[in-house]
């Protein structure tokens, strides 16, 4: 005769996660917001300090090289060489607080919030179409209200992570179905990639589209049903690019294609990133020494900031930053796998997810790997809105990491 209790070891589904017990009873909810304030307080524990230690390190290596590559560019157009600095150090100052905060609330909120969340995000979005909507370098992707700059797009990706996330850990089961579970997050997908593509964004949308469909892999989802989604995502980039009544994508993917084909046109900023990586060789030519950022390439500081750390830093240091990243992407795995419940593991895979996206996609433009479309490489580009996220949600990956299962056994 069975025990009342839950077993020991209760049934597991198929990606290893424990849904029910024997009677039935959902061990996401009991893991979730079932935790009691005793159970709570003896789960609570320290969080990764070496997730903690390699953020403050991208972070400070973000501000030299903001430093770095965007002295010449800020006294050209600011007329301080220091601008880009002191508003770097700001806002990393802002992203600090943001991670501590964040890594101090318990992760649990979020799935309370998540459909609040979700529709803010949105709101925001479409409220860059309207006369709030601030255009730079011919993209519509910022709001202006009053002193503030705000990026939607940037919000929209931890907001889908938290969404989704709470989607599946609500009612895990969704997973394997396919009109309650599957088709609506490929609308959800469908909406916010068309919004930030109308900015245009595609580099975001790629993003966004690859975070949702990486939950919802982890979550359980048919392989048959990932493939069909990735073939349907380039279809309708393929589209996009061939169907532009102005050949605006047209041009960024022949510019991808063959780059020197328009070397003082639309394939200079990626000819003069090309020129940074090759003339940086194996260790560099010397932190402060890049040529390139002496008006060569445009922005150095944004998103081309991987060119400057490759021709100041050489192939060495490009394959020492890429390897820090690859150890910080190990560490988001590491907390999803130790997650105490179903919401912890998803949210904290798509805040994973994210960063090794982002950085994969950075460093494929930065390489002319594909057609070039402006993002940010995590915690070292030059971008307060960015770095403020990424910080942010560093503290929620701190905070699930606080919980791991491997404090609360025995």
């Amino acid at each position: 005769m069975r025990s009342s209790k839950l077993e020991k070891r209760p049934p597991r589904s198929a990606n290893g996660w424990t849904l029910q017990s024997a009677e039935g009873e959902s061990l996401t909810a009991r893991a979730g917001y079932g935790l009691n304030s005793k159970e709570s307080r003896t789960a609570k524990g320290p969080g990764d300090f070496m997730l903690f230690a390699t953020v403050i390190g991208l972070v400070v290596f973000g501000i030299i090289m903001v430093f770095s590559s965007s002295y010449y560019d800020a006294l050209d157009k600011q007329g301080n060489a220091f601008h880009y600095l002191i508003r770097d150090i700001e806002w990393a100052g802002l992203g600090l607080l943001a991670m501590l905060f964040t890594s101090y609330l318990p992760y649990r909120v979020y799935k309370k919030w998540s459909g609040g969340i979700i529709i803010i995000s949105l709101v925001l979005l479409f409220l860059v179409f309207t006369p709030l909507g601030l255009e730079l370098n011919y993209a519509v992707r910022w709001l202006k209200i009053g002193p503030i700059t705000v990026m939607p797009g940037e919000l929209a990706k931890i907001a889908v992570i938290i969404y989704v996330s709470a989607f599946y850990a609500g009612k895990p089961s969704r997973i394997k179905s396919l009109t309650h579970g599957v088709l609506p997050m490929l609308g959800l997908m469908a909406l916010f990639a068309g919004l930030i593509i109308m900015q245009p964004n595609l580099s975001t949308a790629i993003t966004v589209c690859f975070i949702i469909a990486g939950i919802m892999f982890v979550a359980g989802l048919n392989v048959f049903y990932l493939i069909t989604v990735g073939g349907i995502g380039i279809a309708g980039i393929l589209f996009l690019i061939f169907s532009d009544s102005d050949g605006y994508w047209l041009r960024r993917f022949t510019t991808f294609t063959d780059p020197f084909a328009d070397p003082r046109g639309d394939g200079w900023q990626v000819v003069q990133s090309l020129l940074a990586l090759g003339s940086g060789g194996l260790f560099g030519v010397g932190l402060g020494k890049s040529i390139q950022k002496t008006l060569y390439l445009p922005e150095p500081q944004n998103d081309f900031i991987f060119a400057i750390i490759g021709e100041e830093l050489g192939f060495v240091g490009c394959a020492l930053l890429i390897v820090v990243f690859m150890f910080l992407v190990y560490r988001g795995v590491h907390i999803a796998l130790n997650a105490p419940d179903l919401f912890g593991m998803l949210l904290a895979s798509g805040i994973t997810i994210m960063v090794a996206v982002q950085v994969m996609l950075n460093i494929a433009v930065v390489t002319s790997s594909m057609p070039p479309t402006g993002i940010a490489l995590p915690f070292i580009s030059w971008g307060g809105n960015s770095l403020l996220i990424f910080m942010a949600s560093m503290g929620i990956l701190l905070n699930i990491s606080s919980y791991s299962k491997k404090k609360v056994q025995k």
